[in-house]
């Protein structure tokens, strides 16, 4: 493990100045980049139900527009990552990102439900680039502490996202169409490609070899089992986040039968709760050890979990009030959990980058598959996610991160 940590008062190197971005755009900037996620799917989640119904489809046709898109994402960041290490970040997000907008546009043309499913495919291998890159950028301009503090504030931006997307997915739908949602990610792709053009290049030192040697820095970075258990632990939160995401609109509009703009109203309080778990980090973590922090998350998680299954079918109210907990305490261990990865890796911070998109979506997609089964409750299966990992996470951690000491790192 690399337990040299830098202190708050590091001068940031070279890679952190920005002139034509500056500062707090190129925080701004890694902010948009890491938000593609969220904004491609929960900018469209309110018009699930009217798709599935325009194509004429079942709903697992649709769900595979969600389900195919993570896939596909995870396995781009794999490529997207190591080939930023090894050409920089900048001309991987130009060609990453215009792919994206490209696909965006012809999302909004598809005329069946198999175009659609394509579209998405060819949008999600243009967006591996933003996230794959984005916390690389991190680990380029920012050290210790300050680097902490970056990934917290830009993960709080983030989740703005999935609390707004909703509801301005909601308001283009009694607009215009379900088009309009992919119209708007097209115009935002846009917006981003011009800002990776204003963008200065952060990465000071480039590897070297073929593509494929190239790509096996990957299988390099797995070998380091600090970083791998991490990985596993903190992903698996990824499952109980894309469960409730995936099935939200269906438990909102069918079960508890609410119109778009109501769910997308309910949607946008849980996703509060996403804006307020890294914020909580922060203060938190002047005065408790990360170690403290992240096992008490992962319990509160679990008790969430049961406090849904028993009264959370009552009412939508009663649903995201108990949902609540775990919506801010998986938000909230993701600040620390991305500062401990990053610091087992010296070099390939954009395979390390990579590997840490991939295993989320690849856990989010699981969490789409559990939740997307007749369990009888929506409601009831959200429940037990969150308990069965919350259970599952908390273990893991507290085997594997006290055998591995990481407390070493608790000074950065």
């Amino acid at each position: 493990m690399d337990s040299a940590t830098c202190s708050a008062a590091t001068p940031q190197p070279l890679s952190a100045r920005q002139p034509r971005l500056g500062h707090k755009g190129l925080v701004v900037f890694l902010a948009l980049l890491s938000a593609f996620v969220p904004l491609s799917t929960d900018l469209y989640l309110p018009a699930l139900p009217l798709m599935t119904q325009y194509f004429g489809v079942a709903e697992y046709q649709t769900n595979l527009t969600l389900i195919l898109f993570f896939v596909f994402y995870a396995l781009a960041t794999l490529i997207w990552g190591p080939l930023s290490d090894r050409y920089g970040r900048r001309p991987i997000l130009l060609l990453g990102l215009t792919g994206y907008t490209l696909a965006s546009a012809l999302c909004a043309l598809a005329v069946d439900i198999n175009q659609l499913i394509a579209c998405r495919v060819l949008q999600a291998v243009g967006a591996g680039a933003a996230s794959a890159v984005a916390t690389a950028i991190v680990k380029d301009s920012f050290q210790g502490r300050r680097r902490e503090s970056i990934l917290a504030l830009v993960q709080s931006m983030v989740v703005i996202s999935p609390a707004v997307a909703p509801v301005i997915g909601a308001l283009l739908l009694s607009l215009s169409s379900w088009r309009a949602g992919f119209a708007a990610q097209a115009v935002v792709g846009m917006v981003v490609v011009a800002l990776s053009i204003a963008y200065e290049e952060t990465l000071e030192k480039r590897g070297t070899g073929d593509v494929m040697r190239t790509l096996g820095r990957l299988a390099v970075v797995l070998r380091n089992p600090a970083f791998t258990s991490l990985l596993i632990i903190f992903s698996m939160v990824s499952i109980t986040t894309m469960a409730f995401i995936s099935s939200s609109s269906y438990i909102y509009q069918d079960t508890f039968a609410l119109g778009s703009q109501v769910y997308s109203f309910y949607f946008a309080f849980n996703a509060a709760g996403l804006l307020a778990g890294p914020l909580l980090y922060m203060r938190l973590a002047t005065r408790f050890s990360r170690s403290a922090i992240v096992s008490t998350g992962f319990g509160i998680m679990a008790l969430s979990g049961l406090l849904v299954v028993a009264l959370g079918g009552r009412a939508p109210w009663a649903f995201a009030l108990t949902l609540l907990p775990a919506t801010i305490v998986a938000s909230c261990v993701r600040p620390p959990g991305t500062f401990l990865m990053l610091e087992q890796q010296q070099d390939d911070a954009g395979s390390a980058s990579a590997l840490m998109s991939a295993c989320q979506m690849v856990m989010g997609s699981v969490g789409m598959v559990i939740i997307s089964f007749d369990w009888g409750s929506r409601v009831r299966a959200v429940g037990m996610v969150d308990i069965v990992f919350g259970l599952l996470c908390g273990g893991l951690w507290l085997v594997a991160g006290r055998r591995q000491s990481l407390g070493q790192t608790e000074g950065g």
